[in-house]
């Protein structure tokens, strides 16, 4: 049923700090421009991410209640795990505490040096983890997602045709999976087809199978066209790789630096 207001009641308010335009200005440059070294209590509208952000509902604060936190065999994890094989049809379960930890698992399980993973526009994190693993992150999206002032239904789907001519060069033993990100943080947050079938909508030819991939996490939009790969490797690929943390921290100051002034990395 619509409503004409929100169909809920706030019982709790958090202060914020006002800022002025020269503290944030200062702030900023404090920073170098670096939107993940800036304070949050610095940040009265802070759309960095929306992980974490929602308030809970009253029945979720009661289910806190009943959780059993047990260190192992709790019922709050049989139930999660039950409802995880419910919905997936997936036997076995790893839980993690956020997606790019999943991510993690998976290149180091799957990624070899040199395989190439498409994606319609990988997440900063989820490239960083290819890319520690020395594999490729090609993001493949669709010519409209690099066209800002088109307005078009599905500019968060993936470039099928790019897609086709990804797997004739490089060859399914290569790409040992392919990825869709749904939130698509890179492009925008602009969404995608709800099912593959659909992404012939904006495709000069209807898609494969081979875009039946099950959908992703989240992603970072690369240099490259939707109709061109990169041939080359990244250079920085070379010797020893960094650890993890290092190598994670690097992206994630490159990714603020090159989406400084988009919606998705805004910190204000």
């Amino acid at each position: 049923m619509r409503t004409i207001i929100e169909p809920f009641r706030i019982k709790m308010t958090e202060p914020l700090k006002i800022t002025t335009r020269e503290e944030r200005e200062r702030a900023l440059t404090a920073a170098h421009h670096n939107v993940f070294l800036v304070d949050a209590e610095d940040c009265c509208i802070d759309l960095l991410t929306d992980s974490g952000t929602g308030a809970m509902s009253t029945h979720q604060w009661a289910a806190m209640m009943l959780g059993d936190e047990s260190y192992a065999g709790s019922r709050s994890w049989k139930r999660f795990e039950a409802s995880v094989r419910e919905i997936t049809g997936m036997e076995h379960v790893l839980p993690t505490h956020q997606g790019r930890a999943a991510e993690g698992i998976l290149a180091e399980c799957v990624v070899r040096p040199g395989d190439v993973i498409p994606n319609n526009s990988h997440f900063d994190t989820t490239r960083a983890n290819i890319e520690y693993r020395r594999g490729v992150a090609l993001n493949l999206p669709c010519a409209e997602a690099f066209d800002t002032q088109r307005v078009a239904p599905f500019k968060g789907n993936m470039d099928v045709d790019a897609l086709r001519r990804c797997i004739a060069e490089h060859g399914r033993e290569a790409i040992p999976f392919a990825m869709v990100t749904i939130t698509n943080n890179t492009g925008g947050g602009q969404r995608r087809a709800s099912s593959p079938s659909a992404w012939s909508h904006q495709a000069t030819s209807s898609p494969t199978t081979a875009t039946s991939t099950p959908p992703g996490p989240t992603s970072s939009i690369a240099a490259a066209s939707p109709s061109t790969y990169p041939a080359e490797r990244p250079s920085t690929l070379s010797g020893s790789p960094p650890s993890r943390a290092t190598w994670m921290s690097t992206r994630c100051a490159t990714a603020s630096r090159s989406t400084a002034g988009t919606t998705s990395r805004s910190r204000w």
